[in-house]
């Protein structure tokens, strides 16, 4: 058989083949039988016995005889009765040493309770006008003492209207002399290509 190309051509070969019928399925190699290997029954499991040179297990009467600067390993070994085990560490970690905050910890702060802002911020902001949150304080001012009148140009010759009470002057409009006179038609080159 001549050397194949790769892969996709004996894909392809295969598949050309299984179309045609003349499919050629390789052999598959027999498995060879296990060898079965005698195993010997487990030996039967002692009762273990507590080991005679081994202190016994720590009771609750030790537990209120502990000290911080008592060995704490023997109450935390995996034959400690659980509540005694618990004991131990509450007893340890009620002291004051081992009970300090390190400050470290990232949700030891309150995030519900919000940074309150400074009462002078609190007044120039444009939202507690609107909730009236200082109107009491307003109330309680001195009445400002009435404004000066401001000494103003003399009167131009033609007389102005008498300006409404709520009006401000600044923003009043000045009369425009050089609007031209009513009925004369505007001069070439003023808006000569304009229609009316």
């Amino acid at each position: 058989m001549a050397e194949d190309a790769g892969f996709l051509s004996r894909w392809s070969r295969r598949k050309a083949e299984l179309r045609s019928g003349v499919a050629t399925v390789p052999p598959v190699p027999p498995v060879p039988e296990p060898a079965v290997v005698a195993v010997a029954p487990p030996a039967p499991v002692a009762e273990q016995q507590p080991n005679p040179a081994a202190p016994p297990a720590p009771t609750m009467d030790d537990v209120a005889l502990l000290t911080r600067d008592a060995d704490f390993s023997r109450f935390v070994a995996p034959s400690v009765d659980g509540d005694v085990k618990n004991a131990a560490l509450k007893k340890l970690f009620t002291d004051p040493h081992f009970n300090v905050m390190d400050g470290l910890d990232t949700y030891i702060d309150d995030y519900g309770k919000p940074d309150p802002i400074p009462a002078s911020m609190l007044r120039q902001m444009v939202q507690s006008r609107l909730l009236g949150l200082f109107d009491h304080e307003e109330e309680e001012k001195p009445p400002e003492p009435p404004a000066l009148p401001v000494a103003t140009a003399p009167a131009p010759t033609a007389s102005l209207p008498e300006p409404a009470p709520d009006e401000n002057l600044d923003l009043r409009l000045q009369p425009d002399d050089d609007a031209g006179r009513a009925g004369l038609e505007p001069r070439p080159g003023e808006d000569a290509g304009r229609q009316h």
